[in-house]
């Protein structure tokens, strides 16, 4: 698959069963997101609301690890800090690096650090060849736990248009619950407990919206929220308090587009996204 998602550019690490998947967005993109999950972890997340200062986003960072995977962040700030690339401060710019994890196994052994950061964005400025499925964040993803699963998750991919606007979605699809086709049924199948068997702590779906439409900060953040309008069209449950489910919405601002249309695809083209990180 081309690693040019519109007008950014995206590369993956993949190693000890986890992994990290980089966006690298255009310099002076605009970017905000939302949170529904009742437990993520991210980073740099709060600077995303509208009413925070700085509206532009240097990288989206997707990591398995939870917690400790958000340190893969730190490869990438060092990357665009060597290209003098970030917020403009008395000192030098800073870069703003967003990072959102999913609970993967490598909680438990290796999660990615700085060094696999780094390799993805480096992979990204290289164009190396951009895969989804079992690579990048998507290496220890799984899905319907909720029944006793698992059955596999992973990296997904798709794109739409709205008039002249187009729409890429990144997708890391760890949830809970089942990956649901456009028909309403379960896209595989998973174990056959007790549908209410009690979430645990190991689910998260995490996804980036790229656009090349102009738009604000918060028409960015609505656009994310269209985006999890997504998730509850792809994933049943979606945003379980077990779920660090979030999505941050990035837009190069290139061409003009009605932020309600482009609304409405940014939602179909997540769930596309997330089914796509289900099939096999």
């Amino acid at each position: 698959m081309d690693p040019q998602l519109l007008t950014a550019f995206a590369g993956n690490w993949s190693g000890g069963g986890t992994g990290v998947t980089v966006i690298l967005p255009p310099p002076g993109t605009v970017g905000s997101g939302e949170v529904r999950g009742g437990a993520p972890a991210t980073r740099e997340f709060e600077l995303l609301h509208p009413s925070r200062l700085v509206d532009r986003v240097d990288a989206v960072v997707l990591s398995g690890g939870s917690a400790f995977g958000l340190s893969a962040a730190d490869g990438v700030v060092q990357v665009l800090r060597s290209r003098e690339q970030g917020f403009p401060t008395p000192f030098g710019p800073v870069p703003i690096v967003v990072g959102m994890s999913i609970f993967d196994p490598s909680v438990g052994g290796t999660p990615p650090g700085a060094a696999a950061g780094r390799d993805a964005a480096l992979a990204a400025l290289r164009g190396d060849p951009f895969l989804p499925g079992t690579s990048g964040a998507g290496v220890g993803a799984t899905t319907g736990k909720w029944r006793g699963g698992p059955a596999p998750g992973g990296l997904g991919v798709a794109r739409g248009r709205s008039g002249a606007a187009s729409v890429a979605v990144v997708a890391v699809v760890n949830a809970w619950g089942d990956v649901i086709g456009a028909d309403g049924t379960p896209v595989l199948p998973a174990g056959d407990g007790d549908p209410v068997t009690p979430p645990g702590l190991t689910n998260t779906t995490i996804a980036v919206v790229l656009t090349d439409a102009r738009l604000t900060k918060a028409d960015c953040f609505l656009l994310s929220q269209s985006g999890h309008d997504g998730f509850a069209r792809a994933l049943h449950p979606a945003h379980s308090r077990y779920d660090g489910d979030a999505v941050v919405a990035l837009a190069t601002g290139d061409v003009e587009a009605d932020l309600d249309l482009l609304r409405a695809t940014t939602t179909e083209v997540t769930a596309e996204a997330i089914r796509a990180a289900a099939a096999r």
